[in-house]
């Protein structure tokens, strides 16, 4: 009887044991900060320091882990002696983005990509009780795959050091680290000091793809060919992949992982996307089901506490192939609460709606944004306002975060802080009152007319409600010139030059502010580009009608004036330039041969990539020197290519300019001419000439 119940004590305790591991692994709680409270504590004194200099001595900063006992970050600031202000938070990231906060919503102050207004009133303002601030996500996760070679491909230690403290200030605990087993990464000042703030960089895990050479080593192993991908061909796709079932698999992503954890340690967190832009070469439920079982034991062999984080980009990229049966067998090769899926593009096309919640396996409700880090304003502001509290009250809601997922960043940063701060509310915001406070930390001003300028940019262009919108940007300004070209915008032209014109009478006074020249430069950069759209329509419908003096005026204005003006304007502004890139790129090489190759890959990127405009366009800029030296060449050949087709009465044939204009982007791309690395001209006077000369005409066009 006493072996009974002592039997039965233990199968008891057994299963209690049980249920709390598989709680602990549901709710992720076993994914914490590893570095000492010290240390984070410390990481976020030194922040302050680079951001504040002498002010960060108002505050006084602590992290305290015991502070949460749900995994769940909090802040808590008070008052404290001498004008200081004490915040004390569980985690480094949770102190900076208490502190940052409270600098947006006491001091009125601003911190983004595009420079930072930091007028911070002596004394700190003082306040009664305790501002507490604290996230209901456990997750704030950030950067997609693609933001590596968009964005930051070219950056060195000053760069990244500003990008993660930017990310501690804004929430983030969850960044990727995708490129962790490059060489830039093995002086391990990027992964420790996302570390050192309490973040959980995420490594990479073996996905399977594999050099040819693998064949004539392992002859018999299960090895596929993939197709093209894009518009390319086999010269440069066609990857290779080893079957997950293939024991090499196990042995080849054991030891990769190996390795990454030797060299930068772990937090048990590891992305791959065995499937992403590829079919799978069955459909067969079992099949996936045992694929995503294998690349996850490959991931256990090393680490038994591994969590397997996966962009969910695969069920909305080829909806035909995975359907409800396909995409819960691939989840569910998966135990439960051991995969974390990014809705990677939650705000336009959600896939946890027609999933069930992933089927049961946490995710990350994500704002893709930006495709390419292509320039022009673009937001979605009230689907992300309204987006993640409608996924946390969705049944049955797996949610465990929000997320950040751009393929390039700097660039709208209005959308992602409101994004950022969304990870940090219990609901929706006021978006009028939230862009008019924006509006009041951005510049320090108390302007009516900015407030009334970012209300109207809230309600228009940062507010596409197209069903299943992307924003790639579709301007014919940055696309190769046809007669059948997109011209369909999704906001009001009427309310984006309101905004522009009271922007522009705002200008004298605030010009010499980081914050505010930059956004002069980028909305009159939009209208430009809207009013090239203009100038485009009237040229079609001028060949099109075989009126020649229609297209020589309004060809002529569009590469002869608003194409220039456009690339003086950029080029006043050290946010918007070809050279700074240029420049970025080359300084990775070690001797001239690099040099010049890098400096090739990086306009080819921006321009053609490919060797033959294979996606052409897909990554397009809107900065000086490119403009006068890329589009407004594309589109001189462009109206003059009509012009001769209409005075010698011949049709104008898209495949004869194709190989022409191929010519000169070819031509840009190799031609190695060195651009200002520093503005030039006065950002002012070129925005004064710009709108004197063409906001008269966008009236017109509204009539």
């Amino acid at each position: 009887m006493i072996l009974c119940i002592r039997s039965a004590f233990l199968a008891l305790l057994f299963v209690t044991m049980l249920q709390s591991v598989c709680s602990d692994f549901h709710t992720l709680a076993h994914l914490r900060a590893k570095v000492s409270d010290k240390t984070q504590s410390r990481t976020v004194v030194d922040l302050l320091k680079r951001l504040l200099g002498n002010r960060s001595r108002d505050f006084i900063v602590s992290v305290n882990r015991t502070l949460s006992n749900d995994s769940l970050d909090v802040c808590e600031l008070r008052s404290a002696k001498n004008n200081k202000i004490l915040a004390v938070g569980s985690t480094g990231v949770a102190v900076a983005t208490g502190i940052y906060n409270y600098l947006k919503y006491f001091c009125n102050c601003h911190v983004s990509w595009s420079g930072d207004q930091l007028n911070i009133p002596r004394p700190l303002p003082p306040f009664t009780g305790v501002l507490r601030i604290n996230t209901p996500h456990r997750f704030r996760y950030y950067q997609n795959v693609c933001t590596q070679s968009y964005s930051t491909v070219w950056w060195d230690w000053q760069r990244w050091q500003r990008e993660i403290d930017w990310m501690a200030l804004n929430g983030i605990n969850l960044p990727l680290a995708f490129t962790g087993q490059e060489a830039l990464w093995q002086e391990f000042k990027i992964l420790d000091r996302m570390r050192a703030f309490g973040m959980l960089p995420v490594l990479p895990a073996f996905s399977g793809i594999v050099p040819e050479g693998i064949t004539r080593l392992f002859p018999k192993a299960n090895v596929t060919k993939l197709s093209p991908w894009s518009h390319f061909n086999c010269t440069y796709s066609c990857a290779y992949v080893l079957d997950p079932r293939d024991p090499l698999f196990q042995r080849i992503g054991a030891l990769f992982l190996s390795q990454v954890i030797k060299e930068f340690g772990t937090d048990h967190i590891y992305n791959t996307d065995t499937f992403n832009e590829m079919s799978p070469a069955s459909s067969d439920p079992t099949y996936l089901a045992s694929i995503s079982r294998a690349v996850f034991s490959t991931m256990t062999s090393v680490d038994p506490q591994a969590i397997w984080l996966m962009q969910g980009w695969l069920f909305i990229s080829n909806p035909l192939f995975w359907r409800p049966v396909q995409v819960k067998a691939l989840l569910h090769g998966v135990p439960l609460g051991r995969m974390i899926v990014l809705d990677l593009f939650a705000e336009s096309m959600p896939a946890y709606s027609s999933t069930n919640s992933f089927y049961g396996q946490p995710f990350i409700w994500c704002m893709l944004h930006n495709f390419g880090g292509n320039s022009g304003l673009f937001g979605m502001v009230d689907r992300i306002n309204s987006g993640p509290f409608d996924a946390l009250r969705f049944p049955n809601s797996t949610l465990v975060g929000l997320g950040l997922t751009p393929e390039g960043i700097e660039q709208n940063p209005v959308v992602y802080e409101l994004m950022s701060e969304l990870a940090w509310r219990k609901e929706p915001v006021n978006l009028s009152k939230w862009v008019s406070l924006y509006a009041l930390r951005r510049y320090g001003s108390l302007d009516e007319n900015l407030v009334l300028a970012w209300r109207l940019l809230f309600h228009s262009v940062y507010n596409c409600t197209f069903p299943q919108y992307k924003n790639h940007n579709r301007s014919p300004l940055v696309h190769r010139p046809s007669l059948h070209m997109q011209t369909d915008i999704w906001y009001e032209p009427a309310d984006f030059y309101k905004a522009w014109e009271l922007l522009f009478e705002a200008a004298p006074g605030l010009v010499s502010l980081k914050t505010f020249q930059y956004d002069l430069v980028d909305v009159t950069r939009q209208a430009l580009q809207l009013l090239t759209t203009e100038f485009y329509k009237e040229i079609r419908d001028a060949f099109q009608a075989q009126k020649l003096p229609d297209l020589l005026t309004a060809g002529g204005v569009l590469v002869y004036d608003l194409l220039p003006e456009l690339d003086r304007l950029l080029s006043s502004n050290d946010h918007f330039l070809l050279g700074a890139w240029l420049e970025q790129a080359q300084s990775q090489a070690m001797d001239e041969h690099e040099a010049q190759l890098y400096d090739m890959n990086a306009r080819n990127q921006i321009t053609l990539w490919g060797p033959d405009g294979n996606i052409l366009d897909y990554a397009s800029k809107e900065w000086g020197g490119l403009v006068e030296d890329y589009y407004l060449q594309r589109w001189g050949l462009f109206v003059n290519t009509l012009v001769e087709c209409l005075d010698r009465g011949r049709p104008f044939k898209q495949d004869v300019f194709n190989q022409a204009v191929f010519q000169v982007e070819k031509g840009f791309v190799y031609n190695q001419r060195k651009y200002p690395i520093k503005p030039l001209g006065d950002t002012y006077d070129i925005v004064r000439r710009i709108f004197l000369k063409y906001y008269p005409y966008a009236m017109k066009r509204l009539k």
